[in-house]
C-alpha cells in the first residue's frame, strides 16, 4: 500500500472529479488553510451544523437516533459548548476509486485548540460529502469556522483491488449530502 502524491491528487480530481470542488494549491491567507498538499488534500468544512444540546435530556443512540439530540445552525462561524460535541459536513464531494482507500486526520491548528476532528476511513468506490464530527475536549468554548479547513485527507493506493467495494456492497452512507445522521 503506497500513500499517493499531489499529481495524482490533482490528476483524478480533474480528470475524474474525485474530489469537487477541487482547489490546485493550499490555500491560507487569514483562513486555516485548505487544498491541495504534497501527500493529501485538506478539506473545508460546510456552513451546517448540528451541535448536540441537552434541552430535551434525549438519550444519544445510535440505533434509534433523535432530532432532538442536537440544534441546527447554518453559520459562519460554529461554537461548540464546553466537551460537547459537533456534526457537520466538507464542502467537496468525494468519489473515491476502486483500488484507493482515504484516511482522515484532523488539522493541527484545531487539535492545539483541543478541538478534534474525528472521520471514519472513505472506502474503495464510496462516495458523498463527508460528515464530520468535532469532539470540543476543552472546558471552554470552541470556534469552527466554515469555509476553512479542517481535516487532511489521505489516499491509498491497495495491491489489487478489493473483491467487494463499499458500492458493490450497497452502503448504508452512499451519495450522502450534507450532515448525515446515523443509520442502522
Amino acid at each position: 500500500m503506497s500513500v499517493l502524491s499531489d499529481k495524482w491528487i490533482k490528476k483524478m480530481s480533474l480528470e475524474k472529479e474525485m474530489i469537487a470542488p477541487f482547489v490546485e494549491n493550499q490555500n491560507r491567507g487569514d483562513n486555516i488553510s485548505f487544498g491541495l498538499s504534497s501527500y493529501g488534500y485538506d478539506a473545508r468544512v460546510s456552513n451546517e451544523f448540528k451541535i448536540f444540546t441537552n434541552v430535551h435530556s434525549t438519550v444519544v443512540d445510535p440505533k434509534n437516533f433523535s432530532q432532538e439530540s442536537f440544534v441546527t445552525k447554518k453559520e459562519d462561524v460554529c461554537i461548540i459548548p464546553p466537551n460537547s460535541f459537533v456534526l457537520a459536513s466538507t464542502v467537496e464531494y468525494f468519489k473515491i476509486p476502486r483500488d484507493v482507500l482515504v484516511i482522515c486526520l484532523g488539522k493541527s491548528t484545531y487539535a492545539r485548540c483541543g478541538i478534534i476532528v474525528n472521520v471514519t476511513p472513505l472506502e474503495p468506490e464510496w462516495e458523498g460529502h463527508v460528515t464530520l464530527e468535532f469532539s470540543n475536549t476543552t472546558p471552554l468554548p470552541a470556534k469552527i469556522y466554515a469555509n476553512e479547513g479542517a481535516c487532511q485527507f489521505i489516499f491509498l493506493k491497495g495491491d489489487q483491488s478489493p473483491e467487494v467495494s463499499y458500492a458493490d456492497r450497497k452502503g448504508k452512507y452512499m451519495k450522502q449530502l450534507g450532515v448525515t445522521l446515523p443509520k442502522v
